[in-house]
């Protein structure tokens, strides 16, 4: 679909959210924005709060933010420049880009879209920049990330320096052991995709009184999506894919975050995924009512009806995890059953008998994952399940190596030289059973045993977290 037919695509952003109860506040609200906009543009005379631009264009920033984009790596945008290519080109043209960018006359490229594969063949789409793009968003947010940290709620955990993940969970453990077991598990449809842009802007000028750095970040929102050498225009939403909108998700769920603590609810968010605690059923129905007219109503996004849900605090599966009690009644972590799936699928696609990777490769892939699992999910007690799971894995490893034997004579040499013997090794190396019942024989586990895996310097999902636990 070309850009011209791009009108046929997306209405524009304001007349969505016609169809919504918008008080006349609100309506002038959004007038006001459409003329802050415009008058970004303007050539304007600059105060000492103006100056946010040059900072963010400041050498050392853009130092800093290159080393970042080149950290992180990344596939290239729609001109597929590589993150190896950008010192030489930074080089030749990082002057020219920071006065056009002082300017305004500077244009961010199309994103590319990337389909990522979610769970039920559902996909979660990607606007992946161009490396240059990517290195002035990086620059933005290292300027504005210590504007808003002081504004952010202590409850928000995602995307923010010296917050993580984990800090979360241990947050939802102190509010079950208060006492607050019903949950309000929301989730907000496609939230980048149909953030409010005009609401976005009307918040950052809130903070930001530079107007050309509103500007900016406008023309990144508006950049539009090429996918399969198609235009689209992008007049809703923040794509997800680049470092801006992580912070522009934060800054607009604040204004939630301020809310439910106005109203003084325990809650937890991280990203997008914000879960509420209650003390009863009935409370938790009632705070979904209001926090969900909140949310559609004054930050215009839209709540999934049909995930969103009030649950007894043991079917709550939040960043990967569920919870339970221990004997003592202590609420403890457990890993969620769709997170060991999502493992051991990754593992079996590593273990396939036609992937066409090296033992090498191979080995440095399944440790590499086994490492970064076991990292994250290690707040849970797991042992006996990852027991279960080694054995299946190393049951997998022998199904490869069966298979690259191939031959007779070649299974059979191989064979005689481990606790077999020849005369069981020539039985074995002549079974016409197919591979994953040949891996699972006792011989098979005679012959390749566990210690054979740890020789070959493959990990251990239970040794590995006997060491982190």
């Amino acid at each position: 679909m070309s850009g011209t037919l791009s009108s046929t695509i997306n209405s524009r952003q304001l007349s969505i959210w016609d169809c919504l109860r918008m008080d006349s506040a609100e309506r002038e609200e959004e007038a006001g924005v459409e003329r802050l906009q415009r008058i970004s543009e303007k050539k304007h005379t600059k105060r000492p709060e103006q100056d946010l631009l040059e900072r963010i264009m400041a050498e050392a920033n853009m130092t800093e933010a290159m080393k970042r984009v080149k950290q992180n790596k990344g596939a290239g945008g729609i001109d597929r420049m590589t993150v190896d290519e950008l010192d030489s080109w930074m080089a030749e043209h990082r002057d020219r880009l920071r006065q056009r960018i002082l300017d305004g006359k500077y244009r961010p490229k199309a994103v590319r879209r990337v389909d990522i594969p979610k769970d039920k063949g559902k996909t979660r789409q990607l606007g992946i920049p161009t490396v240059v793009d990517r290195v002035i968003q990086q620059s933005i947010c290292q300027v504005l990330v210590p504007l808003y940290e002081g504004q952010f709620s202590e409850r928000s955990y995602g995307f923010r320096p010296k917050r993580s993940a984990h800090m979360a969970l241990e947050n939802c453990l102190d509010y079950i052991r208060e006492g607050y077991k019903w949950v309000v598990d929301m989730d907000l449809e496609k939230f980048f995709d149909t953030v409010n842009q005009s609401k976005v802007l009307q918040l950052l000028s809130n903070t930001i009184k530079d107007g050309r750095v509103i500007s900016l970040i406008h023309k990144f929102m508006r950049a539009g999506i090429m996918q399969d050498g198609m235009f689209k225009s992008s007049d809703q939403g923040v794509p997800q894919g680049g470092p801006l909108s992580p912070l522009l998700g934060n800054i607009m769920l604040n204004e939630c975050d301020k809310e439910l603590e106005r109203r003084g609810h325990r809650f937890v968010r991280y990203a997008d995924d914000l879960v509420i605690f209650c003390k009863s059923k009935k409370a938790a129905e009632r705070v979904l009512r209001t926090t969900s007219r909140f949310l559609e109503e004054k930050l215009f996004l839209k709540v999934n009806r049909e995930k969103t849900q009030v649950t007894y605090i043991g079917k709550v599966d939040f960043l990967g995890y569920g919870f339970h009690a221990d004997t003592q009644g202590e609420p403890q972590l457990r890993v969620s059953k769709r997170s060991f799936q999502k493992l051991k699928q990754k593992l079996k696609q590593l273990t396939g008998r036609s992937n066409g990777m090296s033992i090498a490769g191979r080995k440095s892939a399944i440790n590499s994952v086994i490492r970064g699992w076991v990292n994250y999910f290690k707040l849970a007690k797991m042992k006996k399940k990852l027991g279960e799971l080694d054995g299946w894995l190393r049951r997998r490893m022998r199904m490869v190596t069966w298979k690259r034997w191939k031959r007779i004579r070649t299974k059979f040499e191989n064979l005689k030289k481990t606790a077999l013997g020849a005369k069981q090794a020539w039985i074995l190396a002549n079974t016409r059973n197919k591979y994953w019942y040949v891996a699972g024989s006792p011989w098979m586990s005679i012959a390749i045993p566990k210690r054979y895996f740890e020789l070959a310097g493959y990990l251990s999902l239970s040794d590995y977290y006997a060491r982190v636990f």
